[in-house]
C-alpha cells in the first residue's frame, strides 16, 4: 500500500483507533500513580509527545517521554510506564520495558506485535493491539489515541475526547479537497529548499513530526525549532543570505500574545537574509480538529513534495541498513 493510499485513509483510521481504545480495559484496579512515562521512538513516539502537550494543564502528575534505551533511575512501582513499538521490536523501548518491569512499574503495551507483544502476554501486562503491515509513521492516530484512552481506564484523564476526535475525523472527510490543495501550494513553495520549521510552545510536537515526514516521505533536510526557546539562540545564526531555504512559521490558535511578537519578529529576520517564507495556521473549532488538521495537512504537504523530486515516500533503505547494521553480533 502506497503512503497516498494510506494517508487519505487517515480520517477512517481515527474512528478504528476510538473504537478499538474504548474495548480496552483493566482487570484490577490500578494502586496509587505518580508519574506516567512513555517510552517509544519515531513513528511510535511522536504521538506520545503530541500527548504530553495536550495532558501538561490536565493531569495533576508529570507525563514524560522516553526515546532511549535506558529509563530513569526514579521509575518505580507507582509509575505508570506505557511501551509503545509499533513493530513491536524496537530495540529501544524493549530494553526500556524490560528495565521498567525490573524497576516494578506499571507497564502497559501498545503495539501491533513483535516481541513486545509476546513481552506482555509472557509477564500477563495489558496491551492494546492495533492493525499490523503498515509503515508506523503512517499509523499515527493508532498509537496516539490508544495513549488516552490507557490515561482514562487508571483514571488519570479527566477530559473527554472521543466525540472531538470522531467529529474531526469527519470534519477531514469533509475538507479533504482543500487540504490537498493546501498541501500542494505549500509543497510548491518547499521544492528546491532546505526547510526550517518553525512553531510556538504548545505545538512543538507538530512541528517535529511534520519534520519528520519531510525526512522520510519527501527525503529532504529540514529542521524544526520552537519559540521562544530559538529566539534566545537560534535567531542569531541568520547571518548570511539564505535564498536556498524554505521558512515555515506555524501557528496555533490562542498562542501566547509574547510569543506571536517574538514569531512575527523572527519572520522579519528570516526576510531579511532573503529566505522564503510560508504560514500555516492552525485550523479547527475544537483542540483534536485543529491537531488532526494540521497533522493531515502536513502529511499530504510531504507526500506532494516527495512527487515533485520523484521519491518513493515508502521506500527508508538507509534505516533498514542500520537496523541490519545493529543486529550484527
Amino acid at each position: 500500500m502506497n503512503m497516498q493510499t494510506l494517508i487519505a485513509q487517515f480520517p477512517q483510521q481515527l474512528r478504528e483507533a476510538v473504537q478499538i481504545g474504548k474495548s480496552f480495559s483493566l482487570t484490577a484496579k490500578p494502586g496509587i500513580i505518580t508519574h506516567v512515562l512513555v517510552s517509544g521512538l519515531g513513528g511510535s513516539g511522536i504521538g506520545a509527545s503530541i500527548v504530553q502537550e495536550y495532558v501538561n494543564d490536565k493531569l495533576a502528575i508529570p507525563f514524560m517521554v522516553n526515546k532511549d534505551y535506558f529509563i530513569p533511575k526514579w521509575t518505580n512501582p507507582q509509575t505508570l510506564f506505557i511501551a509503545c513499538s509499533y513493530s513491536g521490536n524496537t530495540e529501544e523501548t524493549l530494553q526500556a520495558v524490560k528495565d521498567a518491569r525490573k524497576a516494578k512499574a506499571l507497564i502497559v503495551c501498545v503495539t501491533s506485535g513483535g516481541a513486545l507483544a509476546q513481552f506482555a502476554r509472557k509477564y500477563q501486562y495489558p496491551i492494546i493491539e492495533i492493525p499490523s503491515g503498515m509503515p508506523p509513521r503512517a499509523c499515527l492516530g493508532y498509537s496516539m489515541v490508544q495513549l488516552l484512552y490507557v490515561l482514562k481506564a487508571f483514571g488519570l484523564l479527566k477530559t473527554s475526547f472521543e466525540k472531538e476526535i470522531l467529529s474531526a475525523a469527519d470534519t477531514l472527510d469533509r475538507k479533504t479537497r482543500s487540504i490537498q490543495t493546501q498541501a500542494r501550494k505549500i509543497a510548491d513553495g518547499l521544492h528546491g529548499k532546505q526547510i526550517a520549521i518553525y512553531t510556538v510552545s504548545g505545538m512543538e510536537a507538530l512541528g517535529i513530526r511534520f519534520c519528520q515526514q519531510l525526512l522520510e516521505n519527501s527525503k529532504v533536510l529540514c529542521w524544526q525549532n520552537v519559540v521562544p526557546e530559538m529566539t534566545h539562540n537560534e535567531i542569531v545564526g541568520w547571518r548570511l543570505n539564505r535564498p536556498d531555504v524554505a521558512a515555515v512559521f506555524c501557528q496555533a490558535p490562542n498562542t501566547f500574545e509574547r510569543n506571536l511578537r517574538r514569531l512575527r519578529f523572527l519572520k522579519k529576520v528570516v526576510k531579511q537574509y532573503k529566505a522564503s517564507t510560508l504560514d500555516i495556521k492552525m485550523q479547527g473549532e475544537t483542540h483534536w480538529e485543529q491537531v488532526f488538521q494540521f497533522i493531515h495537512l502536513t502529511d499530504w504537504v510531504s507526500v506532494f513534495l516527495a512527487e515533485r523530486y520523484g521519491h518513493d515516500t515508502v521506500e527508508v533503505k538507509v534505516i533498514d541498513r542500520l537496523k541490519a547494521e545493529m543486529s550484527k553480533s
